[in-house]
């Protein structure tokens, strides 16, 4: 039952002669049931831009075509009610971007180092239109990889011909040194230069470190790193081969983790290392081992706290016995001394396989209710985004209907960030032109230091990253979250009916959640 209360509004709405607010108040039904508390989950996707597996879809389309393929991405995500996508920008020694340091990717204009025609900046033009849209924009860069055996042509001014030195042959690929001091310099210049100049929400790297074994006749091919490994045991270095080759990769994780915060401290930094740390951990399980053969300690990464979010991915089936999903995940959250935020990676695309191996819907479904099973664990990331253009299985339906039926936050990072952003100031008001109910919504000012000893409130907060504005009507509650540059919403038209309890909250770049505001609106 609802409850009648009178409500002032001379203290919270600016008064005119079209304010919901009136000389005298009217009575106002109440809603008696308190809003759905919104979820907390990372729903991401990885655009996967090497060998145009997801975007653009094929080299040298022109500005306006990549654009509408990229727009369609973005505008998928938010039907699937993802908040989130991680964008491949340094697929291989270049750059989706514009760049002093590496050339434009051919996967982008057919042509390395030719630059779009009409111009413009891909990266920049995606993290605008991500961010109109709420969503979170990640970019992925892989740090060693110079070449994919899908490299067309190679420029110039590519690492490879300015600085052969660093770079190595295995296999199909050319690679960077990870042991020359230059190669982890070069890369961190690469990352930290797409943090100043690009508003971007995270960095990513993925499970690719020192190559991927290649073999001959059933053999291994080594990896040709003698002339940095004998320049290291030279200058005094002590450890042995495999542990220097571990050295050389962490040194560069840690120090783009402290790097990236030290230019922009909301910037988070996550890893999706391979699913398996190495065999038998947890017991029971077989695979690859990372630690050895592409010398990524992973665990020691997480257990460092040297990301804000892992990814490890786990991409096998829920019944594989030997690679059990459910264990591993319980295994990576174990591992997780410093409580940082675990989002296991999801091999969705299965789903479009056309042969053995392919997957059904319900294997996602199942594999994200794990994960909400899972203690620690709090979203998935799923590889590719493809495959929800493609729609296989009625896969998108069935996630908006069974998996992802609300909307929801990223959960918070507040390591990097502990206080949250102040009471946003609301106010409703009636449009005076079209007679619509319209909520205002500004950030609220930010109480001075306390330590300070300043009475008073400081500025205007900056503007949120995002707005959660949550209304009941008949006590049903609608849950909408907005970009933190909106700054108004309407909540009904002329002679139709208003909410009867609006509710507002700030949410800031790290996920932290401002105390929530609350407003009557009176009925006209």
């Amino acid at each position: 039952m609802r409850r009648l209360v009178p409500v002032f509004f001379a203290a919270l709405l600016v008064c005119g002669p079209r304010d919901l607010a009136g000389a005298q108040p009217p009575q106002v039904a109440v809603a008696d049931t308190a809003p759905p508390v919104v979820s907390r989950e990372f729903r991401a996707a990885w655009v996967a831009t090497v060998g145009n597996m997801d975007w653009p879809s094929r080299r040298g389309l022109s500005t306006a075509d990549q654009q509408r393929e990229l727009i369609a991405i973005l505008d998928r995500l938010v039907s699937l009610r993802m908040n989130a996508l991680i964008l491949q920008v340094r697929p291989a020694g270049d750059a989706f971007y514009e760049s002093k340091l590496e050339p434009w990717s051919d996967f982008l204009t057919g042509q390395m180092g030719r630059a779009p025609y009409p111009y413009y900046d891909p990266l920049a033009f995606a993290v605008i239109e991500a961010h109109k849209r709420g969503l979170e924009l990640h970019a992925w860069i892989n740090p060693y990889r110079a070449t994919d055996p899908t490299t067309r042509s190679v420029s110039a001014d590519h690492i490879s011909r300015q600085h052969p030195e660093l770079v190595r042959k295995y296999g199909p690929y050319t690679w960077m040194d990870p042991g020359d001091p230059k190669v982890r310099a070069r890369t961190e210049r690469v990352v930290l230069d797409l943090v100043r100049r690009y508003d971007i929400d995270g960095v990513h790297l993925d499970d690719y470190f020192y190559p991927y074994r290649e073999l001959r006749r059933h053999k291994e091919i080594p990896f040709p790193d003698n002339a940095t490994w004998r320049r290291y045991r030279k200058s005094g270095g002590t450890l042995p081969r495999d542990d220097w080759r571990r050295d050389n990769v962490n040194r560069l994780v840690k120090d783009l983790y402290e790097g990236i915060h030290k230019e922009k401290p909301w910037v988070r930094f996550g890893i999706s290392p391979f699913g398996i740390w190495r065999p038998g951990h947890p017991a029971g399980v077989h695979g690859m081992d990372q630690y050895s053969e592409i010398y990524a300690d992973a665990r020691k990464w997480l257990n460092e706290g040297w990301v804000d979010y892992f990814s490890p991915q786990l991409y096998w089936s829920v019944d594989k016995p030997q690679q059990s999903y459910k264990d591993l995940l319980e295994w990576w959250t174990q591992e997780n001394l410093k409580g940082r935020n675990i989002w296991p990676g999801n091999y969705t695309g299965k789903i479009a396989f056309t042969n053995s191996a392919k997957w059904r819907t319900a294997e996602i479904l199942e594999q994200i209710r794990l994960t909400r099973a899972q203690p620690g664990a709090s979203g998935n990331v799923h590889f590719s985004m493809s495959v929800f253009m493609q729609d296989p299985d009625s896969l998108d339906e069935r996630l908006v209907s069974e998996a992802y039926m609300a909307p929801a936050l990223v959960p918070a990072s507040n390591w990097l960030q502990k206080r949250g952003p102040p009471p946003p100031t609301i106010r409703v008001r009636i449009d005076s032109a079209a007679g619509d109910a319209v909520l205002d919504m500004r950030p609220g000012p930010v109480p001075r230091d306390a330590a300070s000893g300043a009475p008073g409130l400081s500025a205007t907060a900056p503007a949120p990253w995002l707005w959660v504005v949550q209304t009941s009507i008949d006590n049903a509650w609608t849950t909408a979250i907005l970009p933190g540059t909106d700054r108004t919403r309407v909540l009904g038209s002329a002679g139709g009916r208003l909410p009867s309890d609006v509710r507002v909250t700030a949410i800031d770049r790290v996920g932290n959640a401002s105390p929530v505001r609350r407003i009557v609106p009176a009925l006209p």
